[in-house]
């Protein structure tokens, strides 16, 4: 399915969390299309407010023609969408990027933060022995529960109240889990450690990638990530994530640091530079 443009109602939207809000969408053509790991572009309704915002889709309902949304607000623009009632409408852009490979091996799910919400879907689809390992801040453990229905769920939380005391690293060590393929999406931190315990342990280890975007389509270059290879488009050493990802093989890119970011940069490489900040 092209990138398409839709004004979408809102069938239902709750809190979840402090700061968490889950929103179902009314958009037929985009859930039938959506594969786990792909996001949808949301636009505010306020026309001083251009650009979208990148939302990872957390379920697909194909029968009933519904796509979920789960955010935290981080800004003006999803405040506002937090404002939205059922019955309201909003423009939306999807189905985009590409998705998770499903694989049938024993597989991590692992979600970081807002990096949780893709797992859902991903655990509704994948057809394998799963276990989602889980970080969470505290113990506001939002779709855990859900999660829960499609695979084991263990749980960890930066202060120790609730499952293992530490991150998902932590948790994997603690339990003595073992799997055969990893499914992460989360803060770069934790993808960091990730791609390096896939290294360690001869795991196949995919990752979604969580950055600020423009077009949202790959036209901008606004969210590139430093790649192995050389992009056919930009002729450097860099991928789309809106494009080319969210989700690459681990290998495929590197993850940058801030301090790293600054270092490639004063040496001279600019790709990877541009952000577009939330207003």
């Amino acid at each position: 399915m092209a990138q398409k443009k839709v004004r979408a109602a809102i069938v239902s939207q709750e809190k979840l969390a402090e700061g968490i809000f889950s929103m179902w969408l009314d958009a037929p053509e985009m859930a039938e299309a959506s594969r786990p790991g792909q996001f949808i572009a949301v636009y505010t309704n306020d026309p001083s407010k251009l650009l979208p915002r990148p939302i990872s889709i957390c379920e697909a309902d194909k029968e009933k023609g519904r796509l979920r949304i789960v955010y935290r607000i981080a800004g003006a623009g999803t405040l506002e969408f937090s404002r939205y009632q059922a019955g309201d409408t909003l423009d939306i852009m999807g189905p985009l990027g590409n998705g998770f490979p499903l694989k049938d091996k024993k597989a991590f799910l692992i979600g970081g933060g807002i990096g949780i919400p893709p797992m859902l879907e991903l655990a509704k689809n994948l057809e394998c022995e799963k276990t989602a390992v889980l970080g969470y801040r505290d113990a506001e453990t939002f779709l855990a529960d859900e999660i829960g229905k499609y695979a084991e769920v263990v749980i960890a939380s930066e202060d120790g109240s609730v499952g293992t005391k530490g991150n998902v690293i932590d948790a994997i060590r603690a339990g003595s889990l073992k799997a055969d393929v990893i499914y992460a999406c989360g803060p770069t931190p934790m993808l960091k450690a990730l791609k390096a315990y896939a290294a360690e342990n001869g795991i196949e280890c995919w990752i979604s990638l969580e950055e600020k975007m423009a077009c949202g389509i790959g036209a901008c270059l606004g969210c590139v990530c430093h790649s192995k290879d050389v992009d056919e488009h930009s002729n450097v050493k860099n991928k789309r994530v809106c494009k080319d990802g969210p989700v690459f093989l681990a290998d495929e890119v590197e993850l940058l640091s801030s301090e790293e970011q600054r270092e490639r940069i004063a040496g001279g490489c600019m790709c990877g530079t541009v952000k577009v900040k939330e207003d």
